[in-house]
């Protein structure tokens, strides 16, 4: 059977974002680390080995595959930082219409830098994600 890898750990998220090596980067994850703190009301947990997720749900498709994910998270990555949100949000669009500058992926959506992106329009990503998937996985 599939084993998830990425689970929440005990594992420190200072630690992690002290081993990045981009001055700049790091400086932006203190600062998203901080905004995903204060939007979510969740302390930080580090989830496998590179993504810090807050909140957590447990989810379960047709399919009969489940397990648990973080609500939001992000990543700061060699090439881009990583923001995770709900996959599946239609409203999710609609935000990122107004975000900046950012490529996106199934349920990642990328920055080069905190400077290129909204800040507000983050905080309403961040809680539009965490209401969507409440709602979605009520049972949590």
């Amino acid at each position: 059977m599939y084993e998830l890898k990425t689970k929440e750990n005990d594992a420190s998220v200072i630690e992690f974002i002290e081993m990045v090596n981009n001055p700049k980067k790091k400086e932006d994850a203190y600062k998203i680390l901080d905004i995903f703190t204060e939007t979510t009301g969740y302390p930080a947990k580090m989830w496998g080995t590179s993504i810090i997720g807050f909140g957590s749900y447990h989810y379960k498709y047709a399919s009969g595959h489940e397990g648990d994910a973080p609500l939001v998270g992000f990543s700061p990555r060699k090439a881009k930082i990583s923001l995770y949100f709900a996959p599946g949000d239609p409203k999710r669009e609609e935000l990122l219409e107004r975000f900046g500058k950012h490529t996106t992926g199934k349920a990642c959506v990328y920055i080069n830098k905190l400077a290129d992106i909204d800040v507000e329009v983050l905080k309403e990503l961040i809680k539009q994600s965490v209401t969507f998937l409440q709602e979605l996985y009520p049972d949590n």
